[in-house]
Protein backbone atom coordinates (compact mmCIF):
# COMPACT_ATOMS: atom_id res chain seq x y z
CA UNK A 1 0.00 0.00 0.00
CA UNK A 2 3.37 2.35 0.76
CA UNK A 3 4.01 1.99 -2.99
CA UNK A 4 0.74 2.79 -4.34
CA UNK A 5 0.84 6.03 -2.06
CA UNK A 6 3.89 7.14 -3.17
CA UNK A 7 2.72 6.35 -7.13
CA UNK A 8 -0.51 7.89 -6.81
CA UNK A 9 1.76 10.85 -5.49
CA UNK A 10 3.42 10.77 -8.44
CA UNK A 11 1.07 10.81 -11.36
CA UNK A 12 -1.47 13.35 -12.74
CA UNK A 13 -5.22 13.23 -11.94
CA UNK A 14 -6.34 12.60 -15.66
CA UNK A 15 -4.01 9.38 -14.70
CA UNK A 16 -5.18 8.16 -11.55
CA UNK A 17 -8.75 8.73 -12.39
CA UNK A 18 -8.24 6.30 -15.45
CA UNK A 19 -6.45 3.97 -13.83
CA UNK A 20 -8.91 3.78 -10.98
CA UNK A 21 -12.10 3.98 -12.60
CA UNK A 22 -11.20 0.98 -15.29
CA UNK A 23 -9.46 -1.11 -12.75
CA UNK A 24 -12.15 -0.80 -10.22
CA UNK A 25 -14.71 -1.51 -12.55
CA UNK A 26 -12.78 -5.01 -12.60
CA UNK A 27 -12.47 -5.40 -9.22
CA UNK A 28 -16.40 -4.65 -8.72
CA UNK A 29 -17.49 -7.21 -11.06
CA UNK A 30 -15.18 -9.81 -9.85
CA UNK A 31 -16.62 -12.51 -8.13
CA UNK A 32 -13.88 -12.89 -5.93
CA UNK A 33 -14.02 -9.65 -4.24
CA UNK A 34 -17.92 -8.56 -4.10
CA UNK A 35 -18.46 -9.37 -0.69
CA UNK A 36 -21.46 -7.08 0.06
CA UNK A 37 -23.83 -8.18 -3.00
CA UNK A 38 -26.02 -11.19 -2.69
CA UNK A 39 -24.38 -13.97 -4.70
CA UNK A 40 -27.99 -14.44 -6.84
CA UNK A 41 -27.67 -10.83 -8.22
CA UNK A 42 -23.49 -10.94 -8.82
CA UNK A 43 -22.85 -10.68 -12.84
CA UNK A 44 -21.21 -13.56 -13.52
CA UNK A 45 -17.43 -12.62 -15.43
CA UNK A 46 -15.45 -15.15 -17.47
CA UNK A 47 -11.50 -14.84 -16.63
CA UNK A 48 -10.84 -13.30 -20.13
CA UNK A 49 -13.39 -10.87 -19.97
CA UNK A 50 -11.49 -9.71 -16.55
CA UNK A 51 -8.53 -10.18 -18.39
CA UNK A 52 -9.68 -8.09 -21.47
CA UNK A 53 -10.69 -5.29 -18.69
CA UNK A 54 -7.35 -4.88 -16.92
CA UNK A 55 -5.80 -5.16 -20.40
CA UNK A 56 -8.54 -1.67 -21.67
CA UNK A 57 -7.65 0.40 -18.27
CA UNK A 58 -3.32 -0.51 -18.86
CA UNK A 59 -3.88 1.06 -22.73
CA UNK A 60 -5.60 4.09 -21.16
CA UNK A 61 -3.21 4.48 -18.69
CA UNK A 62 0.00 3.58 -20.68
CA UNK A 63 -1.39 5.71 -23.66
CA UNK A 64 -1.99 8.60 -21.56
CA UNK A 65 1.66 8.32 -20.01
CA UNK A 66 3.01 8.22 -23.82
CA UNK A 67 1.28 11.57 -24.81
CA UNK A 68 -0.15 13.55 -22.09
CA UNK A 69 3.17 13.58 -19.56
CA UNK A 70 4.37 16.72 -20.73
CA UNK A 71 3.24 19.73 -23.48
CA UNK A 72 4.85 18.17 -25.97
CA UNK A 73 5.12 14.84 -25.64
CA UNK A 74 3.57 13.49 -28.30
CA UNK A 75 5.63 16.13 -30.65
CA UNK A 76 8.61 14.62 -29.48
CA UNK A 77 7.34 11.20 -30.51
CA UNK A 78 7.40 12.34 -33.69
CA UNK A 79 10.91 14.14 -33.96
CA UNK A 80 12.96 12.00 -32.45
CA UNK A 81 13.17 9.44 -35.51
CA UNK A 82 12.82 12.53 -37.97
CA UNK A 83 15.63 13.75 -35.97
CA UNK A 84 17.58 10.79 -36.54
CA UNK A 85 16.93 9.35 -39.97
CA UNK A 86 17.81 13.31 -40.85
CA UNK A 87 21.32 13.34 -39.45
CA UNK A 88 21.60 10.15 -41.15
CA UNK A 89 20.44 11.51 -44.42
CA UNK A 90 23.19 14.43 -44.12
CA UNK A 91 25.87 11.62 -43.61
CA UNK A 92 25.62 9.81 -45.88
CA UNK A 93 24.32 12.78 -48.48
CA UNK A 94 28.19 14.48 -47.65
CA UNK A 95 29.98 11.43 -48.77
CA UNK A 96 28.15 11.42 -52.23
CA UNK A 97 26.45 7.67 -51.40
CA UNK A 98 23.98 8.26 -54.05
CA UNK A 99 22.73 4.22 -54.50
CA UNK A 100 23.01 1.07 -52.29
CA UNK A 101 22.56 -2.08 -54.15
CA UNK A 102 19.92 -0.74 -56.73
CA UNK A 103 17.98 1.67 -53.75
CA UNK A 104 18.48 4.88 -53.80
CA UNK A 105 20.40 6.06 -50.54
CA UNK A 106 17.48 7.58 -48.97
CA UNK A 107 15.02 5.46 -49.48
CA UNK A 108 17.73 2.53 -48.32
CA UNK A 109 18.09 4.41 -44.92
CA UNK A 110 14.20 4.89 -44.28
CA UNK A 111 13.40 1.50 -44.96
CA UNK A 112 16.33 0.04 -42.72
CA UNK A 113 15.96 2.56 -39.84
CA UNK A 114 11.53 2.94 -39.76
CA UNK A 115 11.34 -1.24 -39.47
CA UNK A 116 14.73 -1.34 -36.80
CA UNK A 117 12.80 1.15 -34.93
CA UNK A 118 9.42 -0.77 -34.72
CA UNK A 119 11.63 -3.69 -32.91
CA UNK A 120 13.88 -0.86 -30.73
CA UNK A 121 11.05 1.04 -29.59
CA UNK A 122 8.53 -2.12 -28.87
CA UNK A 123 11.24 -4.11 -26.93
CA UNK A 124 12.78 -0.90 -25.31
CA UNK A 125 8.93 -0.31 -23.86
CA UNK A 126 8.41 -3.91 -22.92
CA UNK A 127 11.96 -4.52 -21.29
CA UNK A 128 11.23 -1.49 -18.71
CA UNK A 129 7.59 -2.13 -18.12
CA UNK A 130 7.71 -3.96 -15.00
CA UNK A 131 9.40 -0.99 -12.94
CA UNK A 132 7.44 1.26 -14.38
CA UNK A 133 3.79 -0.82 -13.66
CA UNK A 134 5.23 -2.46 -10.17
CA UNK A 135 2.55 -0.69 -8.28
CA UNK A 136 -0.37 -1.61 -10.32
CA UNK A 137 0.99 -5.66 -9.19
CA UNK A 138 -1.07 -5.00 -5.40
CA UNK A 139 -4.24 -5.72 -7.54
CA UNK A 140 -4.68 -9.46 -8.08
CA UNK A 141 -6.18 -8.91 -11.89
CA UNK A 142 -3.05 -7.60 -12.97
CA UNK A 143 -0.31 -9.64 -13.77
CA UNK A 144 2.82 -8.49 -14.48
CA UNK A 145 2.84 -10.12 -18.04
CA UNK A 146 -0.40 -7.93 -18.62
CA UNK A 147 1.25 -4.61 -18.78
CA UNK A 148 4.15 -5.78 -20.87
CA UNK A 149 1.22 -7.27 -23.27
CA UNK A 150 -0.29 -3.83 -23.48
CA UNK A 151 2.48 -1.74 -23.81
CA UNK A 152 3.89 -3.38 -27.06
CA UNK A 153 0.49 -3.43 -28.28
CA UNK A 154 0.21 0.50 -27.87
CA UNK A 155 3.84 0.83 -28.95
CA UNK A 156 3.52 -0.90 -31.99
CA UNK A 157 -0.08 1.39 -32.82
CA UNK A 158 2.44 4.27 -32.21
CA UNK A 159 5.23 3.13 -35.06
CA UNK A 160 2.98 2.24 -37.28
CA UNK A 161 1.18 5.67 -37.01
CA UNK A 162 5.11 6.77 -37.18
CA UNK A 163 5.65 5.28 -40.46
CA UNK A 164 2.34 6.08 -42.32
CA UNK A 165 3.68 9.91 -41.51
CA UNK A 166 7.22 8.75 -42.55
CA UNK A 167 5.84 6.95 -45.95
CA UNK A 168 3.81 10.21 -46.77
CA UNK A 169 6.24 12.31 -46.08
CA UNK A 170 8.46 10.85 -48.13
CA UNK A 171 6.46 12.26 -51.27
CA UNK A 172 7.30 15.69 -50.58
CA UNK A 173 10.83 15.45 -51.20
CA UNK A 174 10.75 13.33 -53.70
CA UNK A 175 11.18 9.63 -52.14
CA UNK A 176 9.41 7.52 -54.03
CA UNK A 177 8.38 4.65 -51.54
CA UNK A 178 6.21 2.37 -53.58
CA UNK A 179 6.03 -1.21 -52.60
CA UNK A 180 6.72 -3.53 -54.80
CA UNK A 181 5.57 -6.44 -52.69
CA UNK A 182 2.94 -4.99 -49.75
CA UNK A 183 2.14 -8.01 -48.06
CA UNK A 184 5.81 -9.00 -47.39
CA UNK A 185 6.38 -5.44 -46.10
CA UNK A 186 3.65 -5.88 -43.95
CA UNK A 187 4.99 -8.88 -42.80
CA UNK A 188 7.94 -8.28 -41.87
CA UNK A 189 6.83 -4.66 -39.94
CA UNK A 190 4.91 -7.24 -38.17
CA UNK A 191 7.52 -9.49 -37.47
CA UNK A 192 9.71 -6.77 -36.32
CA UNK A 193 7.10 -6.25 -33.61
CA UNK A 194 7.19 -9.74 -32.43
CA UNK A 195 10.74 -9.83 -32.12
CA UNK A 196 10.78 -6.95 -30.50
CA UNK A 197 8.58 -8.43 -27.94
CA UNK A 198 9.99 -11.44 -27.55
CA UNK A 199 13.59 -9.79 -26.61
CA UNK A 200 11.75 -7.32 -24.27
CA UNK A 201 9.87 -10.21 -22.06
CA UNK A 202 13.14 -11.70 -21.85
CA UNK A 203 15.57 -8.78 -21.23
CA UNK A 204 12.47 -6.97 -18.55
CA UNK A 205 13.17 -10.13 -16.60
CA UNK A 206 17.31 -10.02 -16.86
CA UNK A 207 17.47 -6.38 -15.80
CA UNK A 208 14.88 -7.25 -12.72
CA UNK A 209 16.95 -9.78 -11.50
CA UNK A 210 20.64 -9.64 -12.49
CA UNK A 211 22.06 -6.01 -11.03
CA UNK A 212 23.87 -4.17 -13.70
CA UNK A 213 21.74 -5.85 -16.70
CA UNK A 214 20.58 -2.49 -17.82
CA UNK A 215 24.44 -1.70 -19.03
CA UNK A 216 25.06 -4.62 -20.90
CA UNK A 217 21.75 -4.74 -22.64
CA UNK A 218 22.89 -1.22 -23.99
CA UNK A 219 25.87 -2.80 -25.50
CA UNK A 220 24.38 -4.91 -26.91
CA UNK A 221 21.24 -3.11 -28.39
CA UNK A 222 24.16 -1.19 -29.92
CA UNK A 223 25.67 -4.04 -31.47
CA UNK A 224 22.66 -5.33 -33.21
CA UNK A 225 22.04 -1.87 -34.34
CA UNK A 226 25.66 -1.98 -36.28
CA UNK A 227 24.99 -5.29 -37.54
CA UNK A 228 21.34 -5.47 -38.96
CA UNK A 229 22.35 -3.50 -42.06
CA UNK A 230 20.14 -0.28 -40.75
CA UNK A 231 23.02 2.31 -41.37
CA UNK A 232 25.41 0.54 -43.76
CA UNK A 233 25.55 -2.28 -46.60
CA UNK A 234 26.37 -5.97 -45.10
CA UNK A 235 27.29 -6.33 -48.26
CA UNK A 236 30.88 -4.74 -48.01
CA UNK A 237 31.76 -6.83 -45.43
CA UNK A 238 34.07 -9.46 -46.22
CA UNK A 239 33.72 -13.59 -45.62
CA UNK A 240 33.29 -15.18 -43.51
CA UNK A 241 32.19 -12.55 -41.07
CA UNK A 242 29.24 -11.40 -43.37
CA UNK A 243 27.82 -15.53 -42.88
CA UNK A 244 28.27 -14.78 -39.18
CA UNK A 245 25.52 -11.92 -39.61
CA UNK A 246 23.14 -14.49 -40.30
CA UNK A 247 22.40 -15.32 -37.01
CA UNK A 248 21.04 -11.94 -36.66
CA UNK A 249 17.03 -11.95 -37.05
CA UNK A 250 16.94 -8.32 -37.56
CA UNK A 251 19.30 -8.22 -40.72
CA UNK A 252 16.70 -10.97 -41.90
CA UNK A 253 13.78 -8.01 -41.69
CA UNK A 254 15.81 -4.92 -43.17
CA UNK A 255 16.67 -6.96 -46.20
CA UNK A 256 13.42 -8.66 -47.12
CA UNK A 257 11.98 -5.41 -45.92
CA UNK A 258 13.96 -3.61 -48.66
CA UNK A 259 13.30 -6.21 -51.21
CA UNK A 260 9.58 -6.26 -50.69
CA UNK A 261 10.15 -2.40 -51.28
CA UNK A 262 11.96 -2.64 -54.58
CA UNK A 263 12.73 -5.04 -56.72
CA UNK A 264 15.73 -3.24 -58.11
CA UNK A 265 17.42 -3.86 -54.70
CA UNK A 266 19.84 -7.10 -54.70
CA UNK A 267 19.86 -7.90 -51.02
CA UNK A 268 21.92 -10.29 -49.30
CA UNK A 269 21.12 -14.15 -50.23
CA UNK A 270 20.05 -16.40 -47.94
CA UNK A 271 18.02 -13.90 -46.15
CA UNK A 272 14.38 -15.22 -45.31
CA UNK A 273 11.31 -13.72 -43.85
CA UNK A 274 10.66 -17.26 -42.19
CA UNK A 275 13.89 -16.89 -39.79
CA UNK A 276 12.58 -13.59 -38.07
CA UNK A 277 9.13 -15.54 -37.45
CA UNK A 278 10.89 -18.48 -35.95
CA UNK A 279 13.22 -16.05 -33.95
CA UNK A 280 10.43 -13.91 -32.38
CA UNK A 281 8.18 -17.46 -31.82
CA UNK A 282 11.13 -18.60 -29.88
CA UNK A 283 11.88 -15.48 -27.69
CA UNK A 284 8.27 -15.24 -27.42
CA UNK A 285 7.96 -18.64 -25.91
CA UNK A 286 10.89 -18.36 -23.69
CA UNK A 287 9.97 -14.68 -22.32
CA UNK A 288 6.55 -16.19 -21.34
CA UNK A 289 8.60 -18.98 -19.81
CA UNK A 290 10.62 -16.97 -17.32
CA UNK A 291 7.65 -14.64 -16.32
CA UNK A 292 5.81 -18.25 -15.58
CA UNK A 293 8.80 -19.07 -13.95
CA UNK A 294 9.84 -16.30 -11.82
CA UNK A 295 6.14 -14.74 -11.14
CA UNK A 296 6.71 -14.51 -7.60
CA UNK A 297 9.99 -12.60 -7.75
CA UNK A 298 8.87 -10.25 -10.32
CA UNK A 299 6.27 -9.22 -7.84
CA UNK A 300 7.90 -8.99 -4.42
CA UNK A 301 10.70 -7.00 -5.73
Amino acid sequence: MLQMHVYFKQTSALNRFILVFAISNAFSHSPETTMTIHPDFLPVRTPLSITLSVWNALFLREAVSRLATGRIAWLWLLAEPVLHISMMLFMFTVIRMRAVEGMTTEAWLIIGLVFFLMFKRVSTQVQNGLGANRALFTYRQVKPIDALLVRAALESFLTCLIAIIFWLGSFFFNILLYPADPLIVLMVFFGMGLMGLGYGLITSVAVELIPKMNTVLGIFSTALYLTSGVIFPISNIPQPYREWLLINPLLHGTEVARMGMSHFYHGMSGVAVSYLYSCAIVAIFLGLALHRRFEAKLTSL
